[in-house]
């Protein structure tokens, strides 16, 4: 059995007494709101905080504020089990309530927030082992070691960003708020990640995600869908997603969207060409094909989770094609 190291445990219930008792313990602190990432990975030994920071009895981070025309604020500590039976968000937003639908089993639904989806450890088939598996190989970049076993030549880490609710952010344009004791800052969700599987996001250490703010929907001027790729549809993490929005001009064409592929790199990779091939036109099958084609070919799924990596990048055309279908649909 793997049993959790020693830490000290806190329960602050402001978000200004969390951040102020990270900053008093830091570096050797970590944030938890459902657990379901942390705590697997102090088992494994592959995160070892000695401070716990627990935010499930913060009151604001458990709201939902605003409403669909304004935007939807999200706090962090919402479950995705809220998410994904919110009628406004099922309503409104249904790729957000999809993707917090899909993330593994009803039991950690109920326990994993959406802040803890979007800030989701890179994963890797040589990483997300234990700690004696891993001492075996001689350990890998990504925690105790100094290579990829990916990638051997490799100066970086291939591990992959496999979040089923960040290329659906990413994709709609959706904000984060961070916040530390030097106070709060607000950046779209695109910038928060980084092609590098060690240092994936363009957040400080002591920065606390308080809130996902969702973009305001009016008129149906806008659309958005997400697929999921894995082998087991009860409860494994994607191998591949894809999350694509849409935007409509009054007569129908389309006058803008984005195309964002997960689990396929160490961020959300947004394919423009993919998004640029269906401008102008009514979505089409001819107009689909051509940004499932723009999107398979900078593709490059590596070696480090389930499946065959040259299947993956097959899937990604099939799975284009199929999100911008139900886009299409939505509109029936």
């Amino acid at each position: 059995m793997l049993r959790l190291p020693r830490f000290r445990y806190h329960e602050p219930t402001t978000v200004a007494d969390a951040t102020r008792l990270f900053a008093e313990v830091a570096p050797s602190a970590a944030y938890v709101a459902g657990g379901t990432d942390l705590y697997p990975n102090m088992k494994r030994r592959q995160q070892t905080p000695e401070t716990v920071i627990a935010l499930h009895r913060i009151p604001e981070l458990r709201e939902i504020t605003g409403s669909p025309e304004t935007g939807l604020t999200i706090g962090a500590c919402v479950t995705l089990t809220e998410i994904a039976t919110h009628a406004a968000i099922r309503s409104r937003y249904p790729a957000v309530a999809h993707a917090a639908h899909v993330v593994s089993t009803p039991i950690l639904r109920n326990m994993g927030t959406i802040g803890g989806n979007l800030l989701l450890d890179t994963r890797c088939n040589y990483y997300d082992q234990n700690y004696e598996w891993r001492k075996a190989i001689n350990f890998c970049m990504k925690r105790d070691g100094e290579i990829c076993w990916v990638a051997p030549s490799s100066p970086r880490c291939w591990a992959v960003q496999s979040s089923d609710g960040v290329p659906v952010a990413v994709a709609l344009g959706a904000d984060v708020t961070l916040t530390s004791a030097r106070g709060p800052r607000r950046i779209a969700a695109a910038a928060l990640y980084r092609n590098d599987g060690i240092q994936y996001l363009e957040k400080a250490p002591d920065e606390l995600l308080v809130a996902y703010h969702l973009p305001p929907v009016s008129n149906g001027s806008w659309r958005a869908s997400y697929c999921k790729l894995r082998r087991r549809d009860a409860f494994d993490f994607p191998v591949l997603g894809v999350a694509a929005r849409v935007d409509f001009a009054r007569d129908g064409s389309v006058s803008g969207a984005r195309i964002v592929l997960g689990a396929v790199a160490s961020y959300p990779q947004e394919i423009p060409a993919a998004g640029e091939a269906i401008i102008g036109t009514r979505l089409d099958e001819s107009a689909i094909g051509a940004a499932a084609d723009a999107a398979y070919r900078p593709a490059k799924p590596m070696d480090n989770t389930d499946f065959t990596l040259a299947w993956r990048k097959e899937m990604v055309r099939v799975h284009v094609q199929r999100a911008l279908q139900d886009i299409r649909a939505q509109s029936v």
